[in-house]
């Protein structure tokens, strides 16, 4: 347990912590860690109940290490697709071609060669919201030539994998190495040790329970990508949201781009308030936020001087079982924010 901060900030994060270990009592969830952090320099971190329990029981500690899955999208990606917009290196209105040519090489009028980097950045493409790659095979080179030039199914503008895949693309190919080959950031890796990880699911396609390895099955098979597989702890979670509440994280730029809306759901990289959605209702409208399909979630509140992270082992040991996440998720939030 990792605390610091006084009486009532104290008050609210016990409020904000009895619906996980409720959760836990009722084994909805296995495990779960609440840290949230505010300007002031308040700051706590609390565990409860297991980091794994098959085949073995682990305990749950603050810092243990979770798979963060979508948090990769706006953790690692988004801050840097926008620092390479900032340093003039990318124009975020161009398409995608000017990094990536050989995306849809043989279709010239093809739609996905006028697809921007803005338009992925906020889910505002015609790419399926979720396309099994990884079944078509395990050479992650074959993978990559395989989503840039697959003709793709047009549709409405949906929250896609897809467009952060290709956003990690333009990363390997500015860098010319791939994104396990990178610098994760301070506190953050693309694995970890499996006896200090939050295990995932017993995955039917890899024959065993994964901890500490990525539960993205794409992100596996494509061996690092730029939607998933980056791993982390409630404190570098905390250090990342209190760098960016700061103006410290990033350019100011690139932050007042994590907070410019792009739909009503949507800024660049990040979600924004809704009805329904995953910070609940008292957040300030300026608030940002994203989830992660493992039970992962970050929520940073610019007006108030707030974030907070709630990192669950919620599909430990199978996806298929309602753990109730959503209502948790909202639950905790609103307790977070309660005046």
């Amino acid at each position: 347990m990792t605390e610091v901060g006084n009486t009532e900030f104290a008050q609210r994060f016990d409020r904000a912590f009895a619906p996980i270990h409720a959760a836990v009592e009722a084994g909805r969830i296995p495990g779960g860690v609440l840290g949230i952090i505010d300007r002031d320099g308040n700051r706590m971190a609390r565990a409860v109940g297991s980091a794994q329990k098959i085949p073995v029981m682990r305990p749950m500690f603050a810092d243990t290490w979770f798979d963060l899955a979508s948090l990769t999208k706006v953790i690692f990606t988004t801050p840097r697709i926008l620092a390479l917009a900032e340093a003039g290196t990318i124009d975020l209105d161009a398409p995608l071609i000017s990094l990536l040519p050989d995306l849809r090489q043989y279709g010239a009028t093809a739609w996905e060669r006028r697809v921007t980097f803005r338009q992925c950045l906020g889910h505002q493409t015609p790419f399926p919201a979720v396309e099994p790659i990884y079944t078509y095979g395990r050479d992650p080179d074959l993978l990559r030539a395989f989503i840039l030039q697959r003709e793709w199914r047009a549709g409405p503008p949906v929250y896609s994998d897809i467009n952060f895949i290709l956003l990690g693309f333009a990363l390997e190919r500015l860098t010319g190495q791939t994104i396990r080959a990178m610098d994760a950031g301070p506190g953050f890796a693309f694995s970890a040790a499996p006896d200090q990880a939050a295990a995932t699911e017993d995955c039917t396609w890899r024959h065993r329970v994964l901890s500490g390895e990525v539960h993205d099955d794409n992100c596996s098979a494509l061996e690092g990508a730029g939607h998933a597989g980056l791993f982390g702890t409630a404190g570098s979670i905390l250090d990342f949201a209190e760098g960016l509440l700061a103006g410290t994280g990033a350019a100011e730029r690139s932050i007042t781009l994590m907070r410019t809306p792009l739909s009503a759901t949507r800024t660049h990289g990040w979600e924004r308030p809704y009805d329904g959605w995953s910070g609940g209702e008292l957040c300030s409208p300026g608030t940002i936020g994203h989830t992660g399909f493992t039970g992962t979630g970050l929520w940073i509140d610019f007006e108030n001087g707030r974030a907070w992270t709630l990192l669950t082992n919620r599909i430990h040991p199978t996806r298929h079982f309602d753990s109730g996440i959503a209502v948790l998720r909202q639950t905790v939030g609103d307790l977070v924010n309660r005046a």
